[in-house]
């Protein structure tokens, strides 16, 4: 584990996308931006290492975010393995920056100073002073220029220990990890959700709106089965989003749930099921992604079978587009309902993956179209609509593409009579299923080698 650490606005979140090559944390102006801990893997002349982006440290916080924002930088510090202490040339050197430095003699951990911000000479020469903190690792750096930064990594990755990573956690999600995006509103208690199922404070929690800013990325292992949750800024209506941190904030929860498998659509127990509920649920619908809504607070509104029951009728009511969604009950503060939210996730994770076989589909299909056939067009038996066959595609969302005359002859409704014949028969009721309806002459020429044998004969 590498640590960035160093005072507000050295350019902290700057050098950690540099690193990255991509914009993963929000960068701005604004001081204190960063407040939890990012993580991400990089790496570097072939050696992998976690990099952690933490918040600005300072002598005395007033407050509690940015009390808690320094306890997250001193839980990153006592995790880190090589620690980068990032200072500004232009602001030159302060207190600040030699309390920091007089923490960092107390560790027995490599240390390297990083000054930022020296992007021509005349800053090389005032960043000279910093030499007086005694660090021996001393490097000038642009974050924003990308100057000095690949010089950094090599002096960085020398100080890296020796031993072989037990497991590596790659960015890119091999197969088999379970992605499970937190989006919700604001104050609903994405994050101590999120602190309740690692038994950790991994994101700060407090009582004002807007906590959270950057996605933060965990990975867990439940019952044999690898997780990353991710953690999201509460999402607001359009027209209450402000420019600036939270347009970012909100747009970095909307790409978490476009490369997650599952969203946990966070609610609050005393305010259920509102507008802007149904409108992050549309996220995931629009997506193919699986959903999962999660009552939380559940202990506050004195629980029972008949609230329950109230609560899941006025669930189901506002995302009546959804109605296979499953609900959970949880409570953050107390942990009641944490293990069933996690089995539900594996369970619907597992039916997302199930694959029919090809031979069981036409079964199904013939059953389906002897049943009902499919209604003709103004009662001309020659506008009927004909399924040929059906088969799967692909899993995640499960996808089944059916081969008929013409799909502009399909009614949404004969639609919806198929998907509820696979869920039925196939036991898909808690997932979202994409079906798609092709031409019959688009579905030979879709499938491989089926040109090239028609041209030979």
């Amino acid at each position: 584990m590498v640590a960035i650490i160093g005072r507000p606005n050295v350019g902290k979140s700057s050098l950690f996308n540099r690193i990255l090559s991509r914009r993963h944390a929000i960068v701005s102006e604004v001081s204190g931006t960063t407040r939890d801990r990012l993580i991400a893997s990089a790496s570097w002349n072939g050696r992998q290492f976690l990099l952690i982006d933490t918040g600005g440290l300072e002598d005395d916080p007033d407050g509690h975010i940015p009390q808690r924002v320094q306890q997250q930088a001193d839980m990153a510090m006592g995790a880190a393995d090589v620690i980068i202490f990032l200072t500004d040339a232009v602001q030159g050197l302060t207190a600040t920056d030699q309390a920091v430095a007089q923490r960092l003699r107390r560790t027995d951990k490599p240390v390297m100073l990083a000054v930022n911000k020296v992007d021509n000479e005349n800053r090389e020469l005032a960043a000279a002073e910093f030499f007086q903190l005694g660090i021996s690792e001393t490097s000038f750096i642009s974050a924003y220029h990308n100057y000095g930064v690949y010089d950094l990594l090599e002096r960085m990755v020398d100080l890296l220990p020796t031993r072989e990573l037990v497991e590596q956690w790659d960015d890119d999600y091999p197969d088999g990890v379970l992605r499970l995006s937190i989006v919700g509103r604001t104050n609903v208690g994405k994050s101590l959700l999120t602190n309740a199922i690692l038994g950790e404070e991994r994101s700060i929690v407090s009582p004002e709106a807007g906590t959270t800013r950057d996605a933060l990325d965990t990975p867990i292992t439940y019952r044999d089965h690898t997780i990353t949750l991710v953690d999201t800024a509460g999402i607001r209506r359009p027209g209450q989003v402000q420019r600036g941190i939270e347009k970012y904030s909100v747009l970095r929860a909307v790409n978490a749930v476009h490369r997650s498998d599952i969203t946990l659509l966070i609610t609050d127990a005393t305010e259920l099921a509102t507008a802007q509920d149904a409108h992050i649920a549309g996220l995931a619908w629009d997506t193919n992604r699986g959903l999962i809504v999660v009552v939380n607070k559940w202990d506050l509104v004195n629980p029972n079978r008949f609230r329950t029951e109230r609560s899941l009728h006025r669930v189901h009511q506002r995302l009546h587009f959804m109605p296979y969604v499953p609900v959970s009950f949880t409570s953050a503060l107390t942990g009641e309902g944490i293990n069933e939210l996690l089995d539900t996730a594996l369970s619907l994770w597992m039916e997302r993956q199930r694959r029919v076989p090809f031979r069981d589909l036409q079964y199904l299909l013939a059953d389906a179209v002897s049943t009902h056939a499919p209604p003709s067009r103004r009662g001309n038996l020659r506008n009927r609509l004909r399924v040929r066959r059906v088969r799967q595609v692909g899993v995640n969302p499960p996808t089944f593409v059916f081969s008929v005359n013409d799909p502009k002859l399909l009614h949404f409704s004969y639609e919806r009579y198929l998907e509820n014949q696979i869920r039925e028969r196939f036991g898909f009721h808690r997932t979202h299923l994409r079906l798609v309806f092709r031409a019959e002459r688009e579905e030979r020429t879709a499938r491989p080698g089926v040109r090239a044998r028609t041209r030979a004969r």
